[in-house]
């Protein structure tokens, strides 16, 4: 008998709307995810306090955990103070370093894990992947994806509009990144998974092709729904591989060559996507690239957030060993600095036309 189907890893339920935030004991016993209300919150000492008093007097049986930062130290000791306490989930209430946090904590005790996420600002919100600080830098642990996703678009309006910018250049580098695993297959048979492929792109295209702006939860309910669709693709592909490709390397060799100076994770990478597409000879979708990233606050030259040309061409240099065995326009192209700094130029020159 053939396998006509396959099962795809992802939430149970995904609640993107206003005012969301306001009913999560419901929706945790709705869902049977949680009945009893025996939670373990994990936020952060600072911004996350002022959602703690809002949300106590609604999860009366819940203990309350203040994650310090997003390094593995932190994980690991949010799983050994949850550990044994018979919970019935571990919530992860703010934004991307404490999900993170908390997805690797859930794993490490065997609990399922719902994220309620605080702003926008990257797709690893549903993803099954932790991103943590360590000794050696930074690094990807493999993690169960969400139980449930929670995005209170209340919440999202409230936060930083920085963190708004970063998911919106996160989303759109998809489509950067399905190139480059298309070339990837193209050149070394690399397998592509249709679906992830799919879900992925259709992402990056609602967020890059929408009229609106951040000011409206017509645009932040797209932009939510593209994010969680990104970290959906991630867990299908059982890779990152739908949504990084050279664009995530670029920004991977900016945190590296100069953690003190790295900016947000979306304008490294949404600049990262629009140069990519200018080396692959799409210049007509690195443009596009440009005006939507330009139009929403966004930098597409490394100048816009501190970088020279030189050190953007050393960044560009160095991409590739940042994700050994990965194949993108970088590896394919294998350029030198000199010829970098040409296809630099070339790119100022047709951004500015």
């Amino acid at each position: 008998m053939p396998v006509l189907t396959r099962l795809i890893p992802s939430p149970v339920v995904v609640d993107i709307s206003c005012g969301a935030m306001d009913d999560l004991a419901g929706l945790l016993a709705d869902q049977r995810i949680s009945a009893s209300g025996k939670l373990a919150i994990a936020t952060s000492p600072g911004s996350g306090l002022a959602l703690r008093d809002k949300l106590a007097p609604v999860l009366p049986g819940a203990d309350w955990y203040a994650v310090a930062d997003g390094t593995i130290d932190s994980a690991v000791q949010l799983a050994d103070d949850i550990k044994g306490k018979r919970y019935d989930a571990v919530v992860g209430l703010g934004g991307g370093k404490i999900i993170d946090v908390t997805k690797y904590a859930a794993a490490r005790v065997g609990l399922p894990m719902v994220a309620v996420a605080t702003n926008l600002s990257h797709d690893g919100l549903c993803s099954p992947v932790s991103i943590l600080d360590n000794d050696n830098g930074r690094g990807s642990y493999g993690v169960p994806t969400p139980i449930a996703m929670v995005i209170d678009l209340d919440v999202i309006r409230d936060a930083p509009v920085r963190f708004i910018r970063s998911g919106i250049g996160d989303a759109i580098s998809n489509i950067s990144a399905i190139a480059d695993w298309e070339l990837s297959h193209r050149v070394n048979g690399e397998p592509v998974d249709g679906l992830a492929a799919a879900m992925a792109r259709t992402a990056g295209e609602a967020v890059l092709r929408h009229p609106g702006g951040v000011g409206t939860d017509e645009f932040l309910t797209v932009l939510a729904e593209s994010l969680v669709l990104s970290g959906i693709a991630m867990s299908i592909s059982g890779d990152s591989r739908p949504s990084s490709g050279a664009c995530h390397e670029i920004s991977h060799a900016f945190d590296l060559l100069y953690p003190k100076r790295a900016a947000s994770h979306g304008e490294q990478v949404g600049i990262g996507a629009a140069f990519a597409m200018h080396l692959r000879g799409a210049t007509e979708q690195s443009g596009l690239f440009a005006e939507v990233l330009h139009r929403h606050g966004l930098p597409v030259l490394p100048e816009e957030i501190g970088f020279s040309v030189d050190e953007f061409v050393k960044a560009v240099e160095y991409a590739p060993q940042t994700r050994p065995g990965r194949f993108t326009i970088l590896e394919h192209l294998d350029l030198s600095a000199d010829q970098i700094k040409d296809a630099y130029a070339d790119y100022v020159k047709a951004i500015s036309s």
